[in-house]
């Protein structure tokens, strides 16, 4: 027997609302309109949350009145953080934080959906690995820092 996960499907309170924000704020591309359930080319969906429970439970729950509950992370990546930051920063209001540098040394920042969902941004690893490279560090130190390993730094060394 074969399970492949294939992505999250977020419940949202307005499809409409939540796809303006994933195209618009966020730059995602809609692989399929179901209506209430919208396919993104990332891997993730999201369903109209009345639909959805009525789908999942076969009418046997009524939706939450809270969705986000500050318990689910959307993760994306972006080459042009600054850039990605800029336009998020102009457009949307509910930021959890700015760009800031984690523990492992990526870049990223987080902010809220239109429902509460966290969305987090951050900088690829090979991003990561090129930048820490270039501000001198050895691909060992580099793997001592970020936790990856140090045949994986060394193959972005040398691209």
């Amino acid at each position: 027997m074969t399970i492949s996960f294939e992505g999250p499907a977020a419940m949202v309170a307005d499809i409409d609302v939540s796809r303006a924000f994933y195209e618009d704020v966020l730059g995602q591309e809609v692989l399929a309109d179901h209506g209430p359930h919208v396919a993104f080319k990332g891997g993730f969906s999201i369903w109209q949350a009345d639909h959805a429970i009525e789908v999942v439970y076969a009418g046997k729950k009524t939706r939450p009145t809270k969705l986000g509950q500050n318990n689910f992370e959307l993760y994306f990546e972006s080459p042009e953080l600054d850039e990605s930051w800029a336009k998020v920063e102009a457009g949307w209001k509910d930021i959890i934080h700015p760009i800031h540098v984690a523990p492992w040394g990526q870049r990223g920042f987080r902010l809220h959906d239109p429902d509460g969902h966290i969305v987090e941004v951050g900088e690829p690893l090979p991003v990561l690995i090129k930048r820490l490279l270039n501000e001198g560090l050895t691909p060992e130190e580099v793997t001592e820092r970020t936790s990856i390993p140090v045949e994986f730094v060394n193959m972005i060394a040398n691209e």
